[in-house]
């Protein structure tokens, strides 16, 4: 019933002119949201939560409303960080569905799983910095001789891989830099592209390619997370819009990526997922520290 509620809502928003007011009551949906996540068993405190988002309902109603793009859910570190630092897995997860849903992109069950991951790359950040994801597969093996062509059979022993992948990126979240580095196991350097299925990103890189810009041009809070630090190694940056390709051009070399106001969706094709290094000393591939879950007496 409140998911439905926050939707309808929402679409309100999305058709107001007054950019200000749908900040504020965007933060209020996402507040109704965390408060519902956190104190389901607290009547009270309910209550006084679908009280603001009536509140939120009547001010669209009086103001009126236009057609208009309005910015979309955005959130700040304090939704996602417990005092003690520790993360809140369930208000993390309802963020990157709330984009998904803001994209009427399909939710499926998996989605809901482990198989559903999220990480913040152990900075703390994960407004600003992290990335949702889920490998629909990753896959890596040699030829069979069995069932191959004869043209094929000199393929038969050696290696392949290939990766499907999905980023899910909140609003102005930065996917830090990295690059991938052939394996002992026999994979050479992952090699990748990325469609763009909803959202606009930035995808930035050491190499300059056909229509790149500078990084440094940009306006301080649209750059990379990262940019300025002395590991930061990328100088480039080209825009990918929704419907549009983009690939890495050097193999082992240093990316990245961000999305805009709108968080994005992007799908991955690349071959197989091996070693994966980060430009800034320290960082993995690993969350920020998780609460341990606690028994039911």
């Amino acid at each position: 019933m409140v998911r439905k509620f926050k939707k309808k809502v929402v679409f309100c928003i999305e058709q107001c002119y007054n950019a200000i007011l749908i900040k504020v009551l965007t933060k209020i949906l996402n507040l109704l949201t965390i408060l519902v996540l956190e104190t389901k068993k607290d009547p009270g405190i309910m209550k006084k939560s679908l009280f603001l988002a009536a509140i939120a309902a009547t001010t669209l109603a009086l103001t009126g409303c236009e057609t208009m793009k309005c910015p979309w859910s955005s959130y700040d570190n304090e939704d996602f960080y417990c005092k003690d630092k520790t993360m809140k897995p369930e208000v993390i997860n309802e963020a990157y569905y709330s984009v998904m849903r803001d994209f009427n992109y399909p939710i499926y069950p998996i989605l809901r799983t482990p198989n559903f991951w999220f990480s913040d790359f152990g900075q703390g950040d994960l407004a600003n910095l992290g990335m949702g994801g889920i490998f629909w597969m990753n896959v890596k093996g040699t030829y069979p001789k069995k069932c191959l062509l004869p043209e094929g059979k000199k393929f038969a022993g050696t290696m392949y891989g290939y990766l499907g992948h999905e980023i899910y990126l909140l609003p102005n979240q930065t996917l830090p830099e990295h690059r991938h580095l052939a394996g002992p196991e026999g994979c050479g350097a992952k090699m990748e592209s990325w469609l763009v299925r909803y959202g606009t990103v930035m995808l930035y890189s050491e190499t300059k390619t056909a229509g790149a810009k500078l990084i440094k041009d940009l306006p301080a809070d649209q750059r990379p997370w990262g940019f300025g630090e002395p590991w930061f190694k990328s100088k480039y940056y080209t825009i990918v819009k929704s419907g549009e390709n983009g690939k890495l051009e050097c193999p082992e070399g240093w990316h990245g990526m961000k999305a805009f106001d709108q968080g994005a969706i992007v799908t991955e094709f690349a071959t197989y997922h091996n070693h994966v290094m980060f430009s800034k000393p320290g960082m993995t591939f690993a969350n920020s520290k998780m609460p341990e879950k606690k028994d039911k007496k």
